[in-house]
């Protein structure tokens, strides 16, 4: 009795059963958390501005241990010179190492991208000095948004004294100095071939072809 006693007092779930899910509701709710997670992950990756952009490409051009989030004053100065900050005229390169000197921290060689806006704010009064200091920081921004360092120069080939030895043509031998004429220019399958000398005259002979030349000469 007790034991029947005991087993009656237990608690009935009176939870409803779940009725069958539809796979196909279930994967459209996946794909709508999936879309907004992306959506929200997008929004917090294009919070990078392209000013920023710009500065962390300057910021590591040049230097394979650079982060991107400090700037030394020779990229500094780069980015000015690339994206037309320096006119020559209201900005110079002066001005830019002044502005750079006074913004940075007195015992640190670098800026961050927040005292990098700092000294665009001053070089954009002296930079567009007709327009409002709003106005005059868009433009600023117009600048340097987007760009890129300029990679200048072309590489250029060093003269090796053991590559202009295998290179010369004049002082090759055997077989192989048979495949060039006396300029160094090579003689195709001339060169690579032994062709059949057609012609009627000896192997070697110089004086082929002048027979005629020779003959109206006489008369």
């Amino acid at each position: 009795m007790a034991d029947n006693k005991m087993k009656s007092t237990k608690p009935v779930n009176k939870t409803p059963p779940k009725s069958p899910s539809d796979p196909a509701k279930d994967r459209a709710a996946k794909r709508l958390s999936y879309d907004s997670n992306s959506s929200h992950e997008g929004a917090m990756a294009g919070e990078i501005s392209a000013l920023e952009e710009a500065f962390r490409k300057f910021a590591i051009h040049g230097d394979t241990r650079a982060t991107g989030k400090e700037m030394h004053g020779k990229n500094w100065s780069k980015l000015c010179k690339d994206c037309h900050v320096i006119d020559g005229k209201n900005v110079t390169i002066t001005d830019v190492d002044i502005v750079f000197s006074k913004i940075k921290g007195k015992s640190s060689r670098t800026i961050t991208f927040e005292q990098f806006k700092e000294a665009l704010q001053e070089l954009s009064k002296k930079r567009f000095k007709d327009k409002s200091d709003e106005e005059a920081v868009q433009e600023i921004y117009k600048l340097i948004e987007g760009k890129s360092p300029i990679i200048s120069g072309v590489t250029k080939a060093i003269s090796s004294p053991t590559v202009s030895r295998l290179t010369d043509t004049s002082k090759f031998t055997g077989s192989h100095k048979e495949r060039f004429d006396p300029s160094g220019k090579g003689k195709g399958k001339a060169g690579r071939e032994d062709l059949v000398d057609a012609s009627g005259y000896v192997s070697g002979y110089k004086h082929a072809g002048t027979y005629d030349h020779k003959v109206q000469g006489s008369k």
